[in-house]
């Protein structure tokens, strides 16, 4: 039978009665059962609002039972709250609060982690004033169905804000709807470098399930929240009154609690901002393929390009991670700075001179394709959309400048390339080395496959150190200094490195990322011993194996996620030319670059993506020159 009449069930008890009128309380009435409680003498909403209080409990049991119930389903619902009246109401009250509670933690969550603090979370939001003006006044199926979106979409809001911390912390930027999904399994093949398959399927596992209980949790808590403000729609509708009047009051007034406004508006702002962004993508991927069209090098003559560099062996490398900070942060750049200057020293000694700048790279904590891209296409790419565009189309790369000249043999040294990498042909490759084909034989290291100094050593064996044949240009990317900074290997003497199996002792006792991360001074100091070994692998490589035509340039692809670099850290990285023959640094005398391995806090920043030009002008046709073909 419905709950609809007012008549006192024969056996209902005070316990029972007390346990209808906790916050979750009974099932909401239907229209009929509205119809027969307006029949009921004594039954009115003074007596459920003194009910919302814990007070006027008989008063209610009397008035407003469920007459016209079956005794025996009074009887049926006797069980654990009926024995324990008291628990149940705390039970109840509790769960009540903590819905209240995890619709506010997701309304005022802030998408930065240097602001989640705990004055973030007294603040009143405009969104649930709104939300609860707009449950109050629907018809109960819409209101029942507006609950359950506005859960959903607050969860889903949640992880998108949880998102935003990850890709700040990591990547200096929010997440972005339309082009950041890719970058879910590079994360997810990071973390199984890091910790291990097992370790990664237990966080990935341990992630599906967080996010479906929030998903389930959020809209729970709506639709309870809903349910209670309509049982006691009077006392909610004054507390809506009145809270909508103190968030008017504090926004016009401008009243801030530990410089955030009280008045917080940040859910729209944050939904606003998620919007523009999206459709920002959007636009931008429509002028960029404008922009990628334009070439100033395009039809430029083979035998007019690079002609200041003609029989040189010229090297582009690109060191992972290694940012400004590795340079300029004190706790940091102290060893970093000791071995670029006794570096500097060692050259020279060797008959190298050297000059050095900074870039401003296109990515921040990782992706370093982007950095990559950009330096050598010389055009902004600081997204995976705007990548995908210019590596499908012909934009002339500096790799690929080489190439069209037919002067030189063009290579790739790739050991973070673990699979296939059609993109060899947007660079101009004519030859790949990828992780698989460098011939090692010994344990990853983390995320890097394979340590830099066997991935010199093998590009000496493959390519470089053969005899005859074409000048060599070789663009490679050296992987030790790549996050998570642990185990490292170490400097062993280039007659040692064989296949690579001498590092499995090394790799076996060095550290573990898990205890490394745990805090962040070991974090960092990690990172500048890796960032030292990268620059010495480098260093005693053109110390050992270079000659009268070696050139190298060699440059940081981004700067270290947050944690190392710190918040708001800038995007520059050190860029360095070194060359035997002085002729090539003459060329670029007038760039203003500084003396030496280190560039100084004075040397010129320009943007990564000006690179190109700049290089391809130096080192093209100057008055009076004379293009030199020597071979090897």
């Amino acid at each position: 039978m419905g709950l609809s009449s007012s008549r006192q069930l024969p056996n209902t008890d005070r316990a029972s009665t007390e346990e209808d009128l906790t916050p979750e309380g009974p099932p909401e009435p239907t229209p009929d059962d509205t119809a027969a409680s307006q029949d009921t003498p004594g039954q009115d909403t003074a007596t459920q609002d003194t009910a919302a209080d814990g007070t006027g409990i008989r008063e209610e049991a009397t008035a407003g039972g469920a007459a016209g119930d079956d005794p025996g389903e009074a009887v049926a619902r006797g069980g654990w709250r009926d024995k324990h009246p008291a628990a149940a109401r705390a039970v109840a009250w509790g769960t009540t609060a903590l819905a209240a509670g995890l619709v506010l933690f997701a309304l005022l969550l802030p998408n930065e982690l240097t602001r989640v603090r705990p004055s973030a979370f007294v603040r009143i939001p405009g969104e649930a004033i709104f939300g609860a003006a707009v449950l109050l006044v629907l018809p109960p199926k819409a209101r029942r169905a507006v609950a359950v979106l506005a859960g959903l979409g607050l969860g889903l809001l949640t992880i998108l804000n949880f998102l935003d911390i990850g890709f700040n912390e990591a990547f200096g930027r929010g997440f972005n709807l339309v082009l950041d999904w890719v970058l879910l399994d590079d994360g997810e093949s990071f973390l199984r470098d890091a910790i291990g398959r097992a370790g990664a399927i237990g966080v990935e596992i341990g992630i599906v399930v967080l996010v479906l209980a929030l998903l389930v949790l959020t809209t729970l808590a709506v639709v309870r929240l809903s349910n209670l403000m309509t049982r006691h729609s009077a006392t909610a509708t004054r507390t809506t009154l009145i809270l909508g009047t103190v968030w008017v009051t504090c926004a016009a007034l401008g009243l801030q609690l530990a410089g955030a406004p009280v008045a917080s508006r940040s859910t729209a702002a944050l939904v606003k901002d998620r919007v523009n962004r999206v459709n920002a993508a959007l636009e931008d991927e429509q002028a960029f393929q404008k922009e990628a069209a334009v070439d100033a090098f395009r039809d430029t003559p083979p035998d007019q390009l690079l002609t200041g560099l003609r029989g040189k062996d010229v090297i582009f490398t690109f060191i992972e991670s290694y940012g400004r900070s590795a340079v300029e942060d004190p706790g940091i750049a102290p060893g970093v700075d000791a071995v670029l200057a006794d570096g500097t020293k060692r050259l020279r000694a060797a008959g190298y001179s050297s000059r050095s700048g900074w870039l401003t790279s296109s990515t921040y904590g990782g992706m370093s394709w982007l950095g990559h891209s950009t330096f050598l296409s010389g055009l902004w790419i600081n997204n995976q959309l705007r990548y995908r565009t210019v590596t499908a189309g012909n934009h002339l790369t500096l790799t690929g400048a080489f190439r069209r000249t037919g002067a030189w043999r063009t290579v790739g040294i790739m050991p973070g390339v673990t699979t296939g990498w059609p993109e060899a042909k947007f660079y101009g490759l004519d030859h790949v080395y990828d992780s698989r084909h460098l011939g090692y034989k010994g344990p990853k290291f983390s995320w890097s496959t394979m340590p830099d100094q066997y991935t010199l050593s093998a590009f000496e064996r493959l390519e470089h150190g053969k005899p005859g044949g074409k000048p060599l240009m070789t663009e490679i990317i050296l992987t030790s200094s790549h996050n998570p900074w642990a185990p490292l290997p170490k400097t062993l003497g280039w007659e040692e490195i064989g296949d690579g199996s001498v590092y499995n002792a090394i790799r076996k006792a060095g550290k573990d990322p898990k205890d490394v991360w745990k805090e962040t001074d070991q974090v960092r100091t990690e990172y500048g011993r890796s960032i030292e070994y990268s620059l010495n692998s480098l260093i005693s490589y053109v110390e050992k194996y270079g000659n009268k035509n070696t050139v190298l340039v060699f440059l940081g692809d981004h700067q270290p996620v947050a944690k190392v670099s710190g918040d708001h850290a800038s995007r520059d990285v050190p860029v360095a030319i070194v060359a035997h023959d002085p002729a090539v640094m003459d060329r670029i005398s007038g760039w203003g670059w500084q003396d030496g391995l280190k560039p100084g806090p004075k040397a010129p920043v320009w943007r990564m993506d000006t690179f190109r030009d700049r290089f391809l002008e130096a080192y093209g046709p100057q008055p009076g020159s004379t293009p030199a073909r020597t071979a090897r």
